[in-house]
């Protein structure tokens, strides 16, 4: 036993609110299991080998109180400044009916991926706003569903280059030298395990095909890359670059401000075939870097190529529009290590918000927001000038680039008694970047700062810009972006979105290897409190002291709760703590003369983001088989890989307990096994939410993990996003981390380069996880854990005579999550896992994994915060439909069954009705309460007709007309 039993009165006051069954329920679940205890079921389940041999040294808050008390002595050791660095970060306004009805409403921000469309219209017709927005403004055919930020989408439009370009395998990509530094960074740290080089020049007079190759060195070129505005915030033609870029066979790339694309030249217009860039200004704040979503879209024959999430338009079996997730084969779930890029998800939340304000403003609201900011900059520009300031004479939208040869430190210190940041370029140049915020009286700081006089007034005028320049084509012409300008359409917009929709505030989301927990409303309140909210990821380091104390005491926690000696709290998505991590095994191997060792082992069952990030890393994937029976690791395969790739063997990745839901007891031996022969061991962080206070894997062998603070510690999916993905690791990889060439502090001066835009990746949200850290301390930690347990097995015990649970291990348990096999059902009756998901949905119930890891079973994860009533409730419901499927086994009629027509809508109920079962059996089966009844909105997708007919912006209303 490594910890005397915990009762409730022994744990904090919040473990009640988090946990969802009470003494006496995890008393009757505890006798439906056959176990005495907790205890006993974790010490049963949990083999001895990994048992933590120590508690965790997390004290409690004594209350909710107390925390937010805490929080809020955080928040005043911010200084949130005038904010005028820019860098792609910029104040904004967040309109208060999209704050209180999207960021802190639990209808939009603790729904899940839209896996299952039928139930996430609401938040799919967002995200369609939101690619509208996207591919009107930068004038290309087909935008995505949000990337993580601007610096990773630059990064993943650098592969999308590559993988469509023709030219030779020794071409460079070519970026011109006024581009964000922090992207610049990103994608060299990208480039350099795929072997791609990055050729930086001044491309502002590059012409011709010939010029294009000079400024490559003689090099051919697959891709160009520009900044536009650039970085000293000028607008330039690039028609003529573009042009060249073609002529040479290479594809370009516009990193482009979408507010300033109201005004200028879309880059779709002038030649690019890929635009990539962020929509913080849209109404999100700046949260010290994060989270936002970022943007990118192609010109026509790249869709099949995009990254991430891409929403498009279908029908369903009434020929009604309905929206749906499309080209997935393309995606790393499907192709593995053959996928367009190892993300997962994204920023599915910071885009609805981005889409919203979209939505609220229109393209006139819009416009009028970039012309007052761009008159400011304008203003500001004469009065430099006026006062005798270099300041380029050259058409620009928001920044400004002052020359003031040696006292650059001088004038960030000036502005900074003027309560005000502006950048320091370097020792000749201050950058300086105005937004939707600026006012007179800024204006007025900085010109004080600067000794000149200030404007009196600001005179709004469309911008004096060469004629090429400037924007000439309609955008945001659908009717949604002239149809909500009003609160009272608004609100009454978002609410009709929202119900369409179900999440977390509706009922149970038992989604195998995804732990939609409890994301308390107590560990929301501070992500948008201005003193974390406002602050600008680039701000000096004595302004951030908070912020930067929660996120050391937060790594200290993972640590504590993980068993590693380090940790980065950069990554801004579990795929990319992955990819963190592979690359401080790489250039660990490097530091040791090793750099052989790239061969990367990957059990089958692993989630496809395993076998895409160890690609991106620049490794190779070799498939260790897993047990047909146990589901565990196959150990004989295993050790002939090893034989195998003695020499060359760089890491194993793998997943605990395994993505089969089980605790293997061969992990110790597994590991022992890669570390003899040279190789490290990645343990897949995905399902720590069944080991926290039991189990730490840098104690049992593995040297690094990602953590999924998105799911073990409450930072709510948000419908797909934003996520956090910690990476962990044991000492000697420590100085391989991610750094940040703009923070010295964010990382080992050693470390790999960052990985995201931001020093702290999505900073903005870290309070969520460390509030829930703090307010249940060590007891409550590892009593979220038992239960968890608990639940899934009291699920197994439950469903077992019903449906198999497909692995279990000692004494018949299962971990955090157990499979339904219902390939035996199907095979019988024809009822598909689909059929089953799909009648759930009229039980009033999210639909467990279907498919994972596992083709034709449904993977259940209850978590901890389920209560036994809701437990019992889904599995009444996934009885009452095992005996329907004996049903339609007995008739032989699947085609035209009830689960086979589900889910059913309520216009369904009033239309002709052929079908051989009834309208209550369809609509209120056994078990729903009318009064609480879910009512999907369609009925159910045909995703092979949108594949085949890609739509992927909003379509026009007569297409939803009957």
């Amino acid at each position: 036993m490594t910890d005397p039993t915990i009762h409730a009165n022994d744990l904090p006051a919040f473990a009640e609110r988090h946990i969802g069954p009470d003494d006496g329920q995890i008393a009757e679940m505890l006798a439906t299991i056959g176990r005495s205890s907790l205890d006993d079921l974790t010490e049963t389940a949990v083999p001895a080998a990994i048992r933590a041999t120590r508690a965790m040294a997390i004290e409690p808050a004594d209350s909710e109180f107390a925390v937010v008390e805490e929080l809020r002595g955080l928040a005043a050791r911010n200084q949130v400044l005038t904010s005028m660095i820019g860098l792609g970060y910029y104040g904004t306004i967040t309109p208060a009916v999209i704050q209180r009805n999207v960021l802190e409403n639990p209808a939009w921000y603790t729904a899940y991926t839209p896996y299952q469309p039928e139930i996430s219209q609401g938040r799919l017709e967002a995200l369609l706003n939101f690619q509208t927005v996207v591919s009107d403004l930068t004038g290309l055919n087909t935008a995505g569903a949000s990337l993580l930020d601007e610096a990773t989408a630059a990064a993943e439009a650098m592969t999308l280059m590559r993988r469509s370009s023709k030219a030779a395998s020794e071409s460079v990509l070519l970026v011109d030298e006024a581009i964000f530094p922090q992207t610049l960074a990103v994608m060299q740290t990208r480039a350099l395990p795929l072997g791609i080089e990055i050729v930086v020049a001044d491309l502002s007079s590059v012409t011709t095909g010939e010029a294009l190759v000079a400024a490559a060195g003689g090099r051919d070129v697959f891709g160009v890359l520009v900044q536009y505005p650039d970085l000293h915030g000028r607008v330039r033609d690039h028609r003529a670059l573009a042009d060249a870029a073609h002529e040479a066979g290479a594809l370009v790339t516009a990193a482009a401000d979408l507010m300033a694309l109201t005004l200028a030249t879309a880059p779709g217009e002038w030649g690019a075939d890929i635009a990539v860039g962020t929509t913080q200004r849209f109404g999100v704040p700046m949260g010290f870097g994060g989270p936002h979503a970022g943007y990118m879209s192609v010109r026509a024959g790249l869709e099949r190529t995009l990254p991430g999430r891409l929403v498009g338009v279908s029908v369903d079996v009434t020929g009604a529009p309905a929206y749906r997730l499309a080209l997935q084969t393309r995606e790393q779930h499907i192709r593995r290590e053959k996928a367009t890029s190892n993300i997962c998800t994204a920023q599915v939340l910071l885009a609805v918000m981005a889409s919203m304000y979209a939505v609220y403003h229109g393209p006139r609201g819009l416009r009028a927001i970039a012309l007052r900011t761009h008159a400011h900059a304008t203003a500001l520009v004469a009065a430099l000038r006026k006062g005798g300031f270099d300041v380029a004479d050259e058409a620009v939208f928001d920044t400004l680039s002052v020359r003031v040869p040696g006292r650059a430190d001088d004038i960030v210190q000036a502005a900074l008694a003027e309560h005000t940041n502006v950048w320091r370029h370097d020792s000749d140049t201050v950058l300086i970047s105005v937004d939707e915020t600026t006012d007179l009286h800024d204006l007025d700081k900085v010109c004080r700062a600067f000794g000149v006089d200030a404007p009196s007034e600001v005179a709004i005028a469309e911008p004096a810009w060469d004629g090429a320049l400037l924007r000439t084509s309609d955008y945001l012409t659908h009717p949604v972006f002239t149809s909500h300008h009003s609160e009272t359409s608004m609100l009454r917009y978002l609410r009709r979105l929202s119900d369409r929709d179900f999440a977390l505030d509706r009922g149970m989301i038992p989604l195998g290897s995804c732990t939609m927990k409890l994301n308390a409303t107590t560990e929301m309140l501070a992500i948008t409190w201005p003193e974390f909210a406002n602050l600008h990821p680039f701000a000096p380091l004595d302004q951030t002291e908070g912020i930067r104390h929660l996120v050391s005491e937060l790594e200290q926690w993972l640590c504590d709760i993980t068993g590693y000696d380090a940790v980065s709290l950069q990554p801004n998505a579990g795929s990319q703590g992955e990819f963190a991590g592979l690359l401080a095994i790489a250039a660990y191997h490097r530091s040791q003369g090793q750099g052989e060792r790239t061969v990367c082992l990957i059990p089958a069952s692993a989630h496809g983001t395993n076998a895409a990030s160890a690609v991106m890393a620049g490794m190779k994937v070799v498939v260790v088989k897993t047990d047909v029976i146990t589901g565990n690791v196959d150990m004989d395969d295993l050790k002939t890989k090893v034989e195998e790739h003695r020499e060359d063997l760089a890491a194993i990745m793998v997943t605990y307990p395994s993505t089969h839901g089980v605790f293997e007891d061969t992990i110790t031996d597994l590991c022992a096994m890669v570390h003899d022969a040279g190789g490290q061991v990645y343990v897949d962080g995905a399902n720590l939410n069944a080991l926290v206070g039991l189990a730490q894997p840098g104690r049992f062998g593995a040297d690094v993990s990602h953590l999924n603070l998105h799911k073990t510690f409450c930072i709510p999916h948000g419908g797909g996003g934003p996520g956090v993905g910690p990476v962990a690791c044991r000492e000697h990889l420590a100085p391989f981390l991610p750094n940040h060439p703009l923070d010295p502090e964010a990382g080992p001066e050693t470390g790999v380069g960052p990985i995201s835009a931001a020093p702290y990746g999505s900073a903005g949200i870290l309070p969520i996880s460390w509030a829930y850290v703090r307010l249940m301390g060590a007891a409550g930690l590892r009593r979220a854990t038992e239960v968890a347990v608990l639940n899934a097995n009291y699920v197994a015990a439950r469903l077992r005579d019903h449906y198999p649970v497909l692995y279990s291990g000692e004494g018949g348990l299962v971990a955090h999550e157990c499979i339904l096999d219902v390939r035996p059902l199907t095979k019988e009756t024809g009822v598909s896992v689909d059929d089953i998901a799909k009648r759930l949905i009229d039980y009033g119930f999210h639909a467990p994994t279907m498919s994972f890891p596992v083709a034709g079973t449904l993977m259940v994860e209850p978590t901890e915060s389920e209560d036994k009533l809701e437990l019992d409730r889904f599995c009444d419901a996934m009885i009452a439909i095992r005996e329907e499927i004996e049903a339609v086994g007995a008739a032989g009629n699947a085609a035209t069954s009830v689960l086979r027509g589900a889910p059913h809508t309520a216009v369904s109920l009033v239309g002709d009705w052929d079908v051989d079962y009834s309208r209550q059996d369809a609509a209120f089966p056994k078990g729903v309460d009318p009064l609480a009844k879910y009512w999907p909105p369609v009925r159910r997708i045909d995703g092979a007709y949108g594949d085949r007919h890609l739509v992927c912006s909003c379509p026009p209303p007569e297409a939803f007309e009957d």
